[in-house]
């Protein structure tokens, strides 16, 4: 069984992450299928507290292809699986100005359960976003450098 790992590359660019949260998500039978075929996006998905519980918005799951008039929606909301405590946590946080809840990481677990990896973050600043450009450009600079040896 190959192991699906969906990342959310924009999201290390765009704020810092402050702390992480594993999540279950709800999800139907044609989504998770699509799933473990790797049919899913997280790139513009965020994450919403509505009445306590933790929900997130646009994830795009490709309709099963093989899943006849009962396919699901690409673009539903689904709800996240955590504990009242880390809930409570995240809500504390997210009441604070600058702070969003920012899915990270869609994968499958050992069990065949998909995951969600969350981050309570904070958005950068232009500046901020210069020095993880220019610390990347130098790290790769370095590994050129290095290989030259």
């Amino acid at each position: 069984m190959s192991t699906i790992k969906i990342k959310n590359k924009r999201a290390r660019f765009e704020y810092t992450f402050i702390d992480t949260f594993t999540a279950g998500i709800q999800l139907t039978g044609t989504e998770i299928k699509s799933i473990r075929m790797g049919k899913a996006s997280i790139a513009e998905a965020y994450c919403i507290i509505d009445k306590g519980e933790i929900y997130i918005r646009n994830m795009y799951i490709e309709e099963y292809a093989n899943g006849g008039f009962i396919n699901h929606q690409p673009r539903r909301d689904r709800k996240l699986l955590l504990n009242r405590s880390e809930i409570n946590k995240i809500e504390r946080k997210l009441k604070q100005k600058g702070y969003a809840l920012v899915p990270t990481l869609l994968f499958i677990n050992e069990k065949g359960l998909a995951k969600l990896n969350i981050a309570l973050a904070e958005g950068k600043k232009l500046h901020d976003k210069r020095n993880t450009i220019k610390e990347r450009d130098d790290k790769r600079e370095m590994a050129r450098k290095l290989k030259g040896f």
